[in-house]
């Protein structure tokens, strides 16, 4: 699996390349006012690189639709599976009351700092893409997200009509409620259980099969836009790139501060101990790379042995901090990217839904665009935005996922010194 992932990611690069050189190609020969050299049967026009553009993003819109269709029953199958294996609930309730109180708040401080930084980096501004047409006449204005209408949107009246439109937060809504009550049966649920947890593997088996068409969709994004805006457009995915890790090295700063305040010196003792799972994530860009490493260096780091089996597994469903600020980045990014501005009011609806939206994916990669394709349709932002970041995603992935496995190896140390179940553990050289 590992060997096939990285055929992907160098598929995705190679495409990336061939796909700027493409767009380079027709920008040089056919824009510049509209006055390149003619070529033999070939006619030219002013509009020849909006024209290519629209026919190459053929490529792009096919992978949009991929990626909504995994959306419904990827995000049912994976959270009522993470919901129910909980467990009965009265018995976890003290354990797991302070499980959900940090990854609340991780998840809170992910989402806003990201935000903060998004807000004064403006990484998406000198994009300035002009909107599709049929999002022109829409704009953000009218989409009347307020906090009112996002509460009164969470509640479905249809389960089967909200998985029918992709209602990503309705459809979380009723996960929960079919978890918790399956939690509750429990060994009359089994059955169903187990089924949705089959589910949930063949979804994410699908979605693996969705981003092997992610190189094509690479491609025909890349040589879109360089062909629509030249070369100088990368300049701003590299000054993106710069500053979602100049965020995530934030956060990482504010995460071991705050376990420096709980567990005393002894946070680097952890972060010695969670060195070699936090070089595997960065390298294969996936934090469940690093799951077995992880739970292995937690017990020797002193972590009582039951409360790293409760408190990991499911910090990767509801913990995933560096995907959360990537989610918040990544949105923002869309929005300044396409001229829509999103007042604060409308900024913190968008915090909230992503707080919930985003539980119960599991920590894979590129699972982060399937959370943000459902959250920018709420808000009337071109989902086509996704294809801006797809290319550099990996890149980005590397990061996220590293902060992951932190986010949830301090979580586990945490609760675990909450239960006075913290031990000396083993020395490292750390």
């Amino acid at each position: 699996m590992k060997k096939s992932s990285n055929l992907l990611t160098l598929y995705i690069f190679i495409a990336m390349i061939v796909g700027i050189g493409t767009g380079y190609a027709v920008f040089t020969i056919y824009g510049n006012a509209g006055t390149p050299p003619p070529l033999p049967g070939a006619p030219v026009t002013q509009d020849t690189p909006q024209i290519f553009a629209d026919n190459i993003s053929i490529l792009t819109d096919i992978f949009l639709r991929l990626v909504k269709m995994i959306i419904a029953p990827l995000v049912f199958s994976t959270l009522v599976v993470g919901v129910a294996k909980l467990g009965d609930i009265k018995a976890v309730g003290r354990i797991g009351g302070k499980t959900m109180l940090w990854f609340i708040s991780a998840t809170f401080v992910s989402l806003f700092l990201g935000l903060i930084l998004v807000n004064l980096m403006k990484p998406g501004l000198s994009l300035q893409l002009p909107l599709p047409s049929e999002h022109a006449a829409t704009g953000i204005e009218k989409a009347n997200m307020t906090l009112k209408g996002f509460f009164q949107h969470l509640v479905p009246d249809s389960v089967v009509n909200a998985m029918a439109h992709n209602e990503i937060l309705q459809i979380v809504i009723f996960a929960i409620f079919f978890g918790v009550a399956a939690a509750a049966i429990g060994e009359k649920a089994m059955p169903v259980v187990k089924l949705l947890d089959s589910v949930a593997y063949i979804m994410l088996k699908v979605t693996g099969f969705v981003m092997n068409f992610a190189p094509f969709a690479v491609f025909g994004a890349m040589a879109g836009i360089v062909a629509l805006k030249g070369p100088i457009v990368l300049v701003t995915y590299g000054k993106f790139i710069l500053q979602f890790y100049l965020g995530l090295f934030s956060l990482w700063i504010v995460i071991a501060l705050v376990g420096w305040l709980i567990l005393g010196k002894s946070v680097f003792r952890l972060l010695g101990h969670i060195k070699d799972p936090l070089l595997l994530a960065f390298g294969t860009a996936s934090s469940e790379a690093a799951y077995p490493r992880t739970m292995e260096e937690l017990e020797k780091f002193g972590c009582d042995n039951r409360i790293v089996s409760f408190v990991l597994p499911l910090g990767y469903s509801f913990n995933l901090d560096g995907s959360m600020m990537y989610m918040t980045f990544a949105s923002l990014f869309i929005a300044q990217a396409y001229g829509m501005h999103l007042s604060i009011d409308q900024q913190i609806t968008m915090l909230l839904v992503l707080m919930i939206t985003s539980k119960g994916i599991a920590g894979v990669p590129r699972a982060s665009l399937v959370v943000i394709a459902g959250t920018l349709s709420m808000f009337h932002i071109p989902e086509a935005g996704l294809i801006l970041l797809l290319g550099v995603d990996h890149l980005l992935d590397m990061g996220r996922s590293a902060t992951n496995v932190i986010g949830n190896a301090m979580a586990t140390a945490v609760v675990s010194k909450w239960e006075n179940k913290l031990g000396p553990g083993e020395a490292t050289n750390a």
